[in-house]
């Protein structure tokens, strides 16, 4: 059975897809998630958070631009970016630990992500949770 944080690197590869132009992945989610074997609870898991976050985006993004304050939201690749989507989503709209949150972006940037991301993703995270 999956785990949620394969649920999330999951979302994560969709986000990613979704940023890069293919707002046509939507209509393929289920497809995708039962290749990777997330099912059940963490399929359900997984579609909330995938479609919160679209749905939210505007307002996701908003959040994080405000907190950049050298980099703009464009100079973020685009893994770094889906990871920081779903954490904020996680963090502004769903009723977990923000702790937990924040570590599981942090273990995701390092698996997914360039080497400086785990620090970036910390630290902009943690920005936004003491606000």
């Amino acid at each position: 059975m999956a785990t949620r944080t394969q649920a999330r690197e999951s979302v994560i590869g969709l986000l990613y897809a979704y940023d890069l132009g293919n707002e046509g992945i939507a209509k393929f989610v289920d497809e995708i998630l039962e290749d990777k074997k997330i099912r059940n609870q963490q399929k359900e898991f997984a579609l909330k958070i995938f479609n919160g976050t679209v749905d939210n985006l505007e307002s996701i993004d908003k959040e994080i631009i405000s907190h950049l304050t050298q980099r703009t939201l464009e100079d973020i690749g685009s893994v770094e970016k889906s990871i920081l989507r779903l954490a904020v989503y996680e963090i502004l709209f769903e009723d977990l630990p923000k702790a937990i949150i924040i570590n599981e972006a942090i273990e995701l940037s390092k698996r997914l992500a360039s080497d400086g991301a785990p620090k970036f993703v910390n630290g902009l995270l943690d920005k936004i949770i003491k606000a």
